[in-house]
């Protein structure tokens, strides 16, 4: 009797027979300032509900210290850190993308790219001078609250030289490289956000929304922000 082939299970199928959770099915691993907090939004908006993002660290302070561990090397429950999550992008995760593809390897990619003199700038005009003013701040929970951007981020990636625009920028394009050089093609989308929903339904394997696809945390709306919080501390 000839055998029947086992039908291939579609990675859209397998996000919706998933029942764990505690299971990441998509991994962000572009830098923050490559439009990820528009792209956590597209997303959940697909159903990837929820995804991590900096964004989660602020409504979770006991994550800052497991992120340091992580920074430091030593061992942390993955499962606990991301319980709810379905999708992660921006710092801090996206530093470790592989040790969360290894721990979800049924995970698809997203590298989030964006012109890399472009992406300097935003970074200096947004998230690194708040960081400064943080660290610099009277309110001692306000400096302490900022020292894992520093110790996993401006210090871990850039070696504490944000001023050094040729060796910022090209510790991003070495991050970039090495993506797109370890995962083959349908594992991995480079993704340009002003590409919109097509590229990014496609590799996801679901519909095309009607809605715009979201265009948010512009420059001028992160300082917005930033001055409300800082009235606010």
């Amino acid at each position: 009797m000839r055998s029947i082939p086992a039908r291939v299970v579609s990675f859209r199928e397998s996000v919706l027979m998933e029942t764990k959770a505690m299971a990441l099915h998509v991994i962000g691993a572009g830098f923050g300032r490559t439009g990820t907090l528009s792209l956590k939004n597209a997303l959940e908006q697909l159903g990837f509900v929820k995804c991590y993002h900096m964004m989660e660290v602020r409504e979770h302070p006991e994550h800052r210290e497991l992120w340091q561990r992580i920074e430091r090397g030593e061992k942390v429950d993955l499962d606990a850190l991301f319980a709810g999550y379905r999708a992660s992008v921006d710092w801090p995760s996206c530093n470790y993308w592989e040790a969360q593809l290894a721990h979800w390897p049924a995970a698809k990619v997203i590298l989030s790219l964006r012109d890399p003199e472009q992406w300097y700038a935003s970074v200096m005009n947004t998230i690194y001078p708040s960081s400064v003013a943080w660290r610099e701040s009277d309110d001692p929970a306000a400096r302490q609250g900022v020292e894992m951007a520093f110790e996993v981020i401006w210090d871990g990636v850039f070696d504490g030289r944000m001023d050094d625009k040729a060796h910022v920028i090209e510790i991003y394009n070495a991050h970039n490289e090495r993506v797109q050089k370890l995962l083959p093609p349908e594992k991995l989308l480079v993704f340009d956000p002003a590409q919109g929903w097509d590229p990014l339904c496609e590799f996801l394997e679901v519909p095309v929304p009607a809605e715009a696809y979201p265009r948010v945390n512009t420059r001028e709306q992160f300082r917005s922000m930033l001055a409300d919080r800082m009235d606010r501390s």
